[in-house]
């Protein structure tokens, strides 16, 4: 396995884990006061949720592309 591949995994599952964060952060009363009276999330929602998966596809297309290659 290559180092890009491995490093692909480690984002992939970082992007994943902030997605799940965020998700779950937009369920709490205080977001759901916020998106109320404002029509949005709170910035740090926004950030898990929108990291998580700019992270999540990055670490994907790294794995992916990372796996069709081969050491001679």
């Amino acid at each position: 396995m290559s180092t890009q591949t491995i490093a692909g995994i480690v984002l992939l599952v970082l992007g994943v884990t902030l997605l799940i964060v965020g998700i779950n952060a937009s369920h709490s009363v205080t977001d759901q006061t916020h998106n109320f009276f404002v029509g949005r999330y709170t910035d740090a929602t926004a950030t898990y949720i929108f990291g998580g998966l700019a992270l999540g596809i990055a670490g994907l297309l790294m794995t992916i592309f990372s796996a069709g290659r081969t050491k001679p």
